[in-house]
C-alpha cells in the first residue's frame, strides 16, 4: 500500500470516528442515497445534490434533495414536512364522482416519489447482504403520499408494494451505476446534482466501452476460428490434388 492510500485510509477512519459511524454503516448509507439518486434520474427528475454526512441535529444520516429543496424528497427547513403537506392536500384531492384530470400531475407525482423512496431499500437489497435497515423518514413520507391516492390502509400497502416492484424493475439493470455513485459519495461525502450526473455519465461510458471491447474481442475470436477452419479445409484439398497429379515422362 502506498503512502497516498494510507493517508486516505487514515483520514477516512478519522472521519468515521468523528461522526460516530462504522465503515459498513457508511457503505450502507452511501448505497441507500445512491439508490434514491439513480432512481430519480431514471425517472427524469432533476437533483440538487446528495450527501452521506449526517445532520448535526440528528435529522438524517444521509440526504438526497431536489433542485429547489434543502431536504430530501421534502421541502425547505422552514416549511411543513411531507406528511404535514400531504395532510393539507388530502381534502383538495378529487372526491368520488369528481373529474380527476386536473389532479393528474398530483397522481403522477405520488407514483414517482414513492418509487424513488422505495428505491433506496431496493438498492441495499441489490448490493448488500441481508435486509435493508428501515428508514423511518422514507416510510413516513411514502405512507403520507400514498394516502393522497388510496382510500384504505390495505390500498396503501398494495400501492407501496407496487412502487417497490417498480423500483426493483427500474434499478435492476443499473447495479454498477449505483455502486459507482456510492463509492464516489463515500469519498467526496457531498455531490451536487451536476456532479451526480457526471458520475453516472462517466460510469455509463465506461460500461459501454467495456462492452464494445468484449464485442470486438468476441468478433476477433470468431475471425481467428474461421481462419483456422479454412486452413484446415484447404490443407487436405492441396494434398489430394498433389496425389492425383499424373506422372510426366521427359
Amino acid at each position: 500500500m502506498n503512502d497516498d492510500n494510507m493517508s486516505f485510509d487514515d483520514e477516512y477512519d478519522d472521519l468515521l470516528a468523528e461522526i460516530g459511524r462504522a465503515e459498513d454503516e457508511d457503505e450502507r448509507i452511501a448505497i441507500h442515497e445512491a439508490g434514491h439518486a439513480v432512481a430519480a434520474r431514471l425517472l427524469g427528475k432533476p437533483l440538487g445534490g446528495a450527501t452521506v454526512n449526517p445532520d448535526q441535529n440528528g435529522k438524517y444520516g444521509g440526504l438526497v434533495w431536489g433542485p429547489r429543496h434543502s431536504v430530501a424528497f421534502g421541502s425547505d427547513d422552514d416549511a411543513a414536512d411531507v406528511p404535514e403537506l400531504c395532510g393539507q392536500l388530502r381534502d383538495l384531492m378529487p372526491q368520488d364522482g369528481e373529474a380527476r384530470g386536473d389532479a393528474a400531475d398530483a397522481y403522477l407525482h405520488v407514483l414517482d416519489r414513492c418509487i424513488e423512496l422505495a428505491a433506496a431499500s431496493v438498492a441495499e437489497r441489490m448490493l448488500l447482504p441481508g435486509e435493508p435497515v428501515p428508514s423511518v423518514s422514507d416510510v413516513e413520507q411514502a405512507v403520507a403520499l400514498a394516502t393522497l391516492v388510496c382510500k384504505s390502509a390495505e390500498a396503501v400497502e398494495r400501492f407501496l408494494a407496487f412502487c417497490e416492484q417498480q423500483a426493483r424493475d427500474l434499478l435492476h439493470p443499473h447495479g454498477p451505476i449505483i455502486m459507482a455513485l456510492s463509492i464516489v459519495l463515500k469519498i467526496r461525502r457531498t455531490l451536487t446534482g451536476a456532479e451526480i450526473d457526471d458520475v453516472i455519465a462517466t460510469t455509463v461510458a465506461g460500461l459501454q466501452l467495456a462492452a464494445e471491447r468484449r464485442r470486438r474481442a468476441e468478433w476477433r475470436k470468431g475471425e481467428l476460428a474461421a481462419e483456422r477452419f479454412r486452413a484446415a479445409c484447404d490443407h487436405p484439398d492441396e494434398a489430394a490434388l498433389s496425389q492425383s497429379a499424373p506422372d510426366r515422362m521427359v
